[in-house]
Parts: C-alpha cells; sequence; structure tokens
C-alpha cells in the first residue's frame, strides 16, 4: 500500500518507485503519492531497466511468487543491493503448532488458515540461505526479527526469529565467471 515507500522517501530522501499486483494495494500506493507499476513480479519488470536502482526492497514478498529465484534474480539484473525480508517458517511456535496440532500453523504473524494464504512457498532462515547460493548474488549481512526488533546477533535465530532481514549484493562479473566455473 506504499506505506514503507513514503516512509523511505520521507524520512530519508530516497527516490523510490513500487511494483504492486494487488489492484487495492496499488491505488493505496498512489493515493499516498507513491509512483507505482502495476506488474506480477511471476511475469518479471523487464519495463525497468538494467541498473535503475541502488537498492531494491523486497519485504514479505519471495514467499509469495512462484519462483523466488527467477524474481532475486530480476531484482539484480534492475539493482545491485537488495534488502529482502521474509517469514521464518521455523520458529519454534510454528513447529510446536504442527508437532502439537498436526496442522498447518496459524500464528500472529501469518495469521492465515492454509487454504487462505497468500504464501506459495515455507521457508526458513537456513532455506534462505541456501537459496542465496544458488543465486548470482550473496547475504551480506543478516539480522533477524525477533518480536518487532532486527537484531545482530541472536541464539538460536532460526528457532527464534518471525522473520529476517537479508541484505544481498549482487555478485560481480568475476563471481559469476568463478562460480560458472565451479558448477
Amino acid at each position: 500500500d506504499g506505506r514503507l515507500l513514503a516512509k523511505l522517501r520521507d524520512s530519508h530522501g530516497c527516490e523510490i518507485l513500487g511494483v504492486e499486483v494487488d489492484v487495492d494495494e496499488f491505488v493505496l500506493a498512489i493515493e499516498r503519492g507513491i509512483p507505482v507499476l502495476q506488474a506480477d513480479l511471476n511475469r518479471g519488470i523487464s519495463t525497468i531497466p538494467d541498473d535503475a536502482f541502488d537498492v531494491a526492497v523486497v519485504s514479505q514478498t519471495l514467499q509469495q511468487v512462484q519462483r523466488p529465484l527467477a524474481v532475486l534474480e530480476e531484482i539484480f539484473r534492475i539493482a545491485r543491493r537488495a534488502l529482502v525480508v521474509v517469514p521464518n517458517f521455523g520458529h519454534w511456535s510454528i513447529r510446536l503448532q504442527v508437532a502439537m496440532s498436526g496442522r498447518a500453523p496459524v500464528t500472529d504473524h501469518l495469521p492465515y488458515e492454509w487454504y487462505e494464504s497468500p504464501n506459495v512457498h515455507f521457508l526458513t532462515m537456513l532455506d534462505f540461505r541456501d537459496l542465496a547460493r544458488r543465486g548470482n548474488f550473496h547475504i551480506v549481512r543478516e539480522l533477524p526479527i525477533i518480536g518487532t526488533r532486527a537484531v545482530n546477533r541472536a541464539w538460536m535465530a532460526n528457532l527464534r526469529a518471525n522473520s529476517a532481514l537479508f541484505v544481498l549484493e549482487r555478485n560481480s562479473a568475476a563471481d559469476r565467471s568463478d562460480s560458472q566455473r565451479r558448477a
């Protein structure tokens, strides 16, 4: 709905552009004065030129797209860095709920029944690290979000974090050719 982008623009002076597939959220962003493209990340964002941005923000989105790695590769076509926030389905309360009830979890941070959830993929912090190793980018920094706070270091983060913020950076051309030789 453009709240995060408005904050980045108003508090930090960022030049911004949003991408939204949902019509209602698109309209809310426009009403906030946010420049926004109505587009489906599953289909790509080819209308945005290469290296158009310094940083892309992908917040609570990757678990909702069909091919997260392809979306991240597209993000790194248009930006050198990315801030990615993902839910952590490895949180202890989710594990306990599944173990005790044998049902898909519903929590304060994931308040949907399985049949209403916008989430297509269920990942943990460890899963995201594995995904990053497969991509043309690397993790610069990982900040588990425990409660409402991002923390630098957390004991048993994958068990305790509700979500995680990853600072990612596109690999250089040398890194890319080196990883292609190893593959």
